[in-house]
């Protein structure tokens, strides 16, 4: 945002601070000067000159020489402008002087076998407007030899300042004036409004009705009557070029001022082109057409916000006016528009017309709804003024519900808890009511604060102490000699979801980063999906419920750039609605942190000592379990398979501790591959990454001795009824051996209608050693038989071989 300095001082005396202090303490106070435009460094060595004597160039027709004078001193200059004469006021270019338009050094040069010692100037030269027909004739009045910045006022420094999306209270040079006072603790100050109001009563003239209260809280209204549609003066227009707006004309240069001034937008429309003298304030309930004032037709959705009259749409609320409303030179009846618009109903039109204005801008940041009266008294003023019409007694304000400071408590001790040093109390007050912040109630300990509507950013106590500490300077913070640390052990948050993906790049998976808003289908493929309110597109309206999605659309376009062998992972947060209900509190949805790997395509390319080879259900196991391990979760989790398809997997498998699963997966079925348009095979696992942590072995990982005896194998198979799960068996077997059996595993599982109906077979193998001797063999089979027996009993199985 463009900012003039000279604006600035009607508001706040600036006049004893150095331009370098002023642009390094607006920055650290958080409104960075990004540059700026120093008028009259542009215009050095550029002076008024006086043409003492014009005659005929000797050697050219269309070239005079002039004789210069700057009071004490008289230059020989060649010029070939058509409307010099004799006895003007002109600019004058010095040798050494550096010409704005073209960025060029003037230098003693030869012009046609004469030497000129300077150079006469156009407007267009010095970058005042784009003429360039002839020189600029100043006022006879000037002085000789006067800097030309301060004969035309062009002594000016504007600003290009950043401001951040959570600033609006600085969109205007009022707003940066209330910083600049609070930073030097000087006086601000606003014009003088004095309003002569006519006979006529505005309630007489026109009238206001708000039907959507929630998207316009406040609507403020002036009428100024009899009004003469011209040009504006040349301080108007001067200030409006200055900040790189085009002045239009009067009444529309007065609505800029304005808003560049105290940040309220403001519209103005011809009374006599309302319908009825009417304005409705209301939401569209279907799908129409606007025409604006760029003569655009603009397709409007349901639920835009508009002004109407008694019979039409006249403008697009916090947007952008009408055709059908514009003034124009016959307008004699002006109704300003001064209004309050919700900030997210300005956001959501402007984007979807894809339509950013200076009003809008503003709008959806956030204006002052109690500023919306003074705006329109302001412009009331200035149109009265300049267009010599008559302001209509009285207001029109509607404010069904007033919009309340917001209450903050600020503990004094809390602010040299949070910021480290001291800051005097008597700075804390000064600051905060420089700021506009008001002051309830004190005492020793605490404030109660009443925090203005234009200062939507502060909402909490932390939020009042960093506008202290940029305030009062961070060039104040004391310097710190030593700093102590404590040599404890730290915990670090991060340090497993690193060691997870450390992990997951030693077994050769690249990661991916996936955006974890998506469309309606992927969010609602593995759980119950939560909306945004406010999408910036259907492909991203609902937040993700699973790693799944994101990975195949990344696969999916891997394969479409011929990527198509691949091994990925992503960690990453998933949010579910726990119901179909609203979600009002944080209670009513889940979020947790997931890890995903995914294969697909070829694990072995065809070389000429080894066969192609392509990942398959195997070799997903075979990584899962090689990630297990490198955890020491080889001995802790357990398997689970299921060979029935679900809403995602042909099959797949678990891994479980106990009986909480703690990730899941196995071969995406055909029906989702083909939604992601994937015509090979994919395979992948989820992790939940908290219980996946809750399950690592506690404690340090210790050196085991290698074994000094033996170990004796076994093995058995036995036909179980299908409802069986080796689980089960493994586990039975475990308790019911001695301490002697040391590992016990599934090795092969069969299933055939020649073991009979609903059953199958499952065969294990054991180990028995024991530290302290070789065991023989008597103790072994002794163990092992026992086993059978337990086992036929409990499951009422058959041993095979027998």
């Amino acid at each position: 945002m463009k900012i003039s300095l000279n604006w600035l001082k009607q508001y706040v005396s600036i006049d004893n601070i150095p331009l370098n202090e002023l642009l390094n303490n607006l920055t650290l106070s958080g409104l960075e000067v990004e540059d700026l435009n120093d008028e009259a460094s542009k215009l050095k060595n550029i002076v008024v000159g006086f043409v003492k004597e014009k005659k005929k160039h000797p050697n050219a027709d269309k070239l005079s020489l002039c004789v210069i004078s700057t009071g004490d001193e008289e230059f020989q200059v060649v010029c070939g402008a058509p409307n010099v004469e004799a006895g003007q006021k002109v600019i004058f270019a010095k040798i050494g002087a550096v010409i704005p338009h073209g960025n060029f050094t003037i230098s003693k040069a030869k012009i046609r076998g004469i030497e000129s010692f300077g150079m006469l100037c156009s407007e267009s030269e010095i970058e005042l407007s784009e003429d360039h027909s002839g020189l600029k004739i100043l006022n006879a009045n000037l002085k000789e030899g006067m800097p030309v910045s301060e004969a035309l006022g062009l002594n000016d420094v504007i600003l290009e300042i950043g401001i951040t999306p959570n600033r609006p209270d600085a969109l205007s040079h009022y707003g940066i004036a209330r910083d600049i006072a609070a930073i030097y603790n000087l006086e601000l100050k606003f014009p003088a409004i004095p309003l002569n109001e006519s006979n006529q009563d505005i309630v007489k003239l026109a009238r206001i009705d708000i039907q959507d209260s929630v998207n316009c809280p406040r609507y403020s209204s002036r009428v100024i009557t009899d009004v003469q549609i011209k040009e504006s003066p040349e301080w108007l227009k001067e200030s409006l070029l200055k900040i790189g707006l085009r002045p239009i004309n009067n009444v529309a240069d007065v609505t800029n001022f304005v808003m560049h001034e105290i940040g309220q937008p403001l519209h103005a429309f011809d009374l006599d082109m309302l319908s009825g003298n009417q304005i409705i304030v209301k939401s569209t309930t279907g799908e129409s057409t606007f025409k604006t004032l760029d003569s655009k037709d603009r397709k409007l959705i349901p639920g835009t916000l508009m002004i109407c009259d008694a019979e039409k749409p006249v403008a697009i609320a916090g947007v952008m006016g009408g055709e059908n409303s514009e003034v124009n030179d016959k307008t004699k009846n002006i109704l300003i528009e001064s209004a309050y618009f919700n900030p997210s109903s300005v956001r959501k039109t402007s984007k979807y017309l894809g339509l950013s204005t200076d009003a809008s801008y503003r709008f959806e940041r956030g204006t002052d709804p109690e500023g919306t009266m003074i705006a329109a008294n302001r412009a009331a003023q200035l149109i009265a003024d300049l267009a010599e019409g008559k302001v209509a007694k009285g207001v029109i304000d509607i404010y069904p519900v007033k919009i309340k400071n917001l209450i903050v408590i600020l503990r004094i001790s809390r602010i040299k808890k949070v910021l480290g040093y001291y800051v005097p109390e008597n700075d804390i007050i000064r600051i905060l009511l420089k700021l506009g912040i008001k002051i309830q109630n004190s005492n020793h300990s605490e404030l109660e604060l009443s925090v203005p509507p234009f200062r939507p950013d502060i909402e909490r106590e932390i939020d009042i102490i960093e506008e202290i500490a940029r305030i009062y300077g961070y060039d104040n913070i004391p310097a710190v000699e030593k700093i102590y640390s404590t040599l404890a052990r730290k915990y670090d948050e991060s340090s497993f979801v690193d060691e997870l993906k450390n992990t997951a790049t030693s077994l050769g998976f690249y990661e991916m980063i996936n955006n974890p808003l998506q469309s309606v289908y992927s969010a609602s493929l593995t759980g119950n999906p939560i909306a945004l309110l406010n999408p910036q597109s259907q492909d991203m309206a609902y937040l993700r419920t699973s790693l799944f999605p994101g990975a195949l659309e990344v696969v999916s376009r891997n394969i479409k750039f011929f990527e198509k062998n691949l091994m990925l992972f992503e960690i990453g947060n998933v949010f579910n609605k726990i119901s179909t209900d609203a979600i009002n509190n944080f209670d009513d949805f889940t979020e947790k942190t997931q890890l995903l790997l995914i294969i697909t395509g070829n694990e072995k390319e065809k070389e000429w000592n080894n066969p192609q080879a392509s990942f398959d259900f195997y070799s997903l196991k075979g990584y899962i379990n090689s990630f297990n391990s490198k955890f020491l979760l080889d001995n802790v989790l357990n398997d689970s398979y299921y060979f029935n398809q679900n809403n995602i997997f042909d099959y797949y498998f678990e891994k479980k501790s106990g009986d909480t699963v703690v990730g899941f997966g196995g071969k995406i079925s055909k029906e989702v591959l083909k939604k992601f348009d994937i015509s090979q095979d994919v395979y992948c696992f989820q992790y939940d990454v908290l219980l996946l942590k809750a399950v690592l072995p506690k404690g340090k990982r210790h050196f085991s001795d290698l074994l000094k005896f033996p170990k004796v194998s076994r093995d058995f198979a036995f036909i179980f009824d299908n409802s069986v799960t080796y689980s089960e068996v493994i586990e039975f077997i475990k308790k019911s051996s001695s301490c002697l059996l040391k590992s016990v595993k599934i090795f092969d599982l069969f299933e055939n209608d020649s073991l009979g109906e609903n059953k199958k077979s499952m065969a294990f193998a054991l180990e028995f050693y024991d530290n302290e001797k070789t065991l023989i063999e008597d103790e072994v089979d002794k163990e092992f038989n026992k086993l059978i027996n337990s086992v036929s009993h409990n499951f009422n199985a058959k041993l095979r071989g027998n």
